[in-house]
């Protein structure tokens, strides 16, 4: 059992993609190139399960974040739902970016400004399906996918969730009492070392709406099956669900396993050799 728990601390893990539904993708494409300055990686089209999907990032996706935008035949809009908060964007000139976007037809949502009770100039836009992307200012970026931001009901269990079953940990915590809210940062690095996972704690509120856009965060590891023995065990102790069991995709033959934390949020761990094949096919 000891050794099980200290799984994470050996395995190889990082946060790989976030999976969301979109109502076109050229349109999202488009935009996430053009004004966002995301690259298109990769791109699939699979007829016979009527959707398609396509892979962005800011560099290769063996070392990079990325975003899996799918889209599903027909479908042409979303609920983004209220738990949902935004993508975050690192840049080191937020005021010159949000004038590209806004030059491009982009829809701002806040102006360049500091954060609220602190000194991060940060502003907010809307992608074409009304995804919230927080664009925020940093003197040095490794990634510029800085961030996944989602709300929670109860962000001590959140956190103890993510630090046991995903092997994250905390690297920044704000309590904000006048603002009524607390902020938490997961990653397998420093914020600005890597994209993180932060999870948001509005006083009072405990249950939000997931909708049906936001779909997932994929994360990589040495051995699902070691990985979804652990979780079962974090699931027992704090909550959550296995949604799938560790085994290979029909067809792609990757090796995946899927679970829910306690607040229903989905994360999906991916073998790192299978990952990897994946990108050279």
């Amino acid at each position: 059992m000891a050794d099980l728990l200290d799984w994470p601390n050996k395995d190889n893990r990082r946060l790989l993609h976030a999976v969301y539904r979109v109502g076109d993708l050229d349109r999202t494409i488009k935009f996430y190139t053009e004004s966002l300055g995301f690259k298109l990686l990769r791109q699939r089209d699979v007829p016979e399960e009527k959707y398609a999907n396509a892979f962005l990032g800011f560099g290769p996706e063996e070392s990079y974040f990325a975003v899996e935008l799918t889209y599903n035949y027909g479908v042409s809009s979303y609920d983004i739902g209220d738990g949902f908060v935004h993508f975050g964007i690192a840049t080191q000139d937020v005021y010159k970016l949000v004038e590209h976007i806004r030059a491009k037809g982009g829809n701002i949502t806040r102006e360049p400004a500091p954060v609220e009770g602190g000194t991060t100039v940060i502003a907010f836009v809307k992608d074409p399906d009304g995804y919230t992307f927080a664009l925020i200012q940093r003197a040095s970026i490794t990634d510029p996918f800085a961030q996944i931001a989602l709300r929670v009901g109860d962000l001590d269990r959140a956190i103890k969730f993510y630090e046991k079953a995903l092997g994250l940990k905390v690297v920044r915590k704000d309590d904000r009492p006048e603002y009524k809210y607390t902020v938490a940062a997961l990653g397998y690095a420093d914020e600005n070392e890597t994209t993180v996972l932060e999870l948001t704690y509005n006083y009072g509120v405990t249950e939000y709406s997931k909708g049906n856009g936001y779909a997932q965060i994929a994360v990589g590891t040495d051995d699902v099956y070691k990985t979804a023995e652990l979780v079962k065990k974090v699931i027992e102790e704090v909550g959550g669900k296995i949604t799938r069991e560790p085994g290979p995709l029909p067809g792609l033959k990757t090796k995946i396993t899927s679970f829910l934390d306690p607040e229903g949020w989905k994360s999906v761990f991916v073998d790192n050799a299978d990952f990897l094949k994946e990108l050279q096919q």
